[in-house]
């Protein structure tokens, strides 16, 4: 919400010079559930609004059940939505059982899903069925929450799965741990990948690194061989 806003007010008088886009789903204050039709036309709206603008590049269903997705309801909203032009595309974000079928339904343009060392289902699940439909893939969490940092276990935070499977993996992620993960991240089948941060000097560091390009197959080998004989089977994709 907060960041819509902030983004509205800061770039929206050059809309045309860069691609935004946005989620929906969540009634985030809205009257109705959610999944509501009627919630997620008005929350489209309020996007926009929010935004200051009167589309976006890309609207995508956020963390939507393989129900909700199965009636359908929410599928013609969206694409409703394109028909109207508030926004070019649709796209699902997601991950597990829900993105599978979200893939299945072929109506999608884009897959945002979870995608890093430390989260490494989506690249047997997902992404070998988003490449063959030929659509776009954003990779969220792309390096893992950077979870190295935490020296003790970070109990309360939203990496916390990411640092106990760290613990395990045991990876030598080099003398720059980022730059490792996200090239190992740039290695997959993604054409996004999604790196926040707190910092901006840390963006050039980010740029710097993606730069570089892919990790090199051997190195993306030794830790794809790893989480195959490390992972567990509740090692699933964190949404």
């Amino acid at each position: 919400v907060d960041s819509e806003e902030k983004i509205g007010k800061a770039v929206s008088h050059r809309r045309d010079d860069y691609y935004l886009f946005t989620k929906v789903g969540h009634t985030s204050g809205l009257p109705g559930e959610d999944w509501d039709p009627e919630m997620l036309r008005a929350s489209i709206d309020r996007s926009l609004e929010r935004l200051n603008t009167d589309r976006v590049d890309l609207l995508q269903l956020h963390s939507c059940s393989v129900e909700h997705l199965r009636a359908g309801e929410v599928i013609e909203v969206i694409q409703q939505a394109r028909r109207e032009g508030k926004t070019r595309y649709i796209g699902y974000s997601g991950d597990r059982d829900s993105a599978e079928f979200a893939l299945e339904l072929g109506v999608f343009d884009t897959l945002q899903t979870s995608c890093n060392i430390f989260d490494q289902q989506s690249i047997d699940l997902t992404l070998p069925a988003a490449r063959k439909a030929n659509i776009g893939v954003i990779a969220k969490r792309p390096i893992g929450n950077a979870v190295w940092v935490h020296e003790a276990e970070p109990v309360d935070t939203y990496g916390h799965p990411y640092w106990l499977r760290m613990m395990q993996l045991g990876f030598d992620l080099g003398e720059d741990p980022l730059e490792t993960a996200l090239r190992f991240t740039l290695a997959q089948d993604v054409h996004v990948a999604i790196v926040g941060t707190a910092n901006p000097a840390r963006i050039q560091g980010n740029v710097a690194a993606a730069t570089k390009g892919a990790l090199a197959p051997d190195l993306v080998s030794v830790l794809r061989k790893r989480w195959r004989e490390i992972a567990e089977p509740s090692w699933v994709g964190q949404t």
